[in-house]
């Protein structure tokens, strides 16, 4: 499958399984929500606290799994990965990046100050991924 026609996929269902590599080896699976920027890159917000952000800073692979509504078409999309440093501060650049990641997600937040006290408290991070190769059914 050509990469830049998953991406575009990718692009129109941003509800995918994205999958990590655990110390053992073996696959970690999580349901995000994933934007694409104009870069092509794929961005997920990820807390510190959890499996998936361990594991990219360990072994910076990842691949989201996209399928359509009624199941019949997918795309997989593998990526070398990297991880934003942790929000520290309500007006950090993860912070900001991560307002980016919420504005293309979902529009406008109903409190921004509010949100990016959020994205402190839950030390989020974002989780880029840069396709690399791509495979499924279109």
């Amino acid at each position: 499958m050509e990469l830049a026609r998953a991406v575009d996929f990718a692009r129109d269902h941003r509800r995918s399984v994205l999958t990590t590599i655990r110390r053992n080896g073996r696959p970690q699976q999580s349901n995000v929500l994933h934007v694409i920027g104009g870069d092509g890159n794929i961005r997920i917000s990820i807390t510190a606290d959890r499996a998936k952000y361990h594991n990219l800073v360990r072994e910076p692979w990842a691949a989201i799994h996209v399928t359509r509504e009624d199941f019949f078409a997918y795309a997989v999309i593998e990526a070398i990965a990297s991880v934003t440093p942790v929000a520290e501060d309500p007006h950090d650049e993860t912070v900001e990046a991560l307002v980016d990641y919420y504005r293309s997600a979902n529009g406008e937040h109903p409190d921004w100050d509010d949100y990016r006290r959020a994205m402190v408290a839950d030390r989020r991070a974002l989780a880029i991924l840069t396709p690399a190769h791509a495979y499924g059914m279109l």
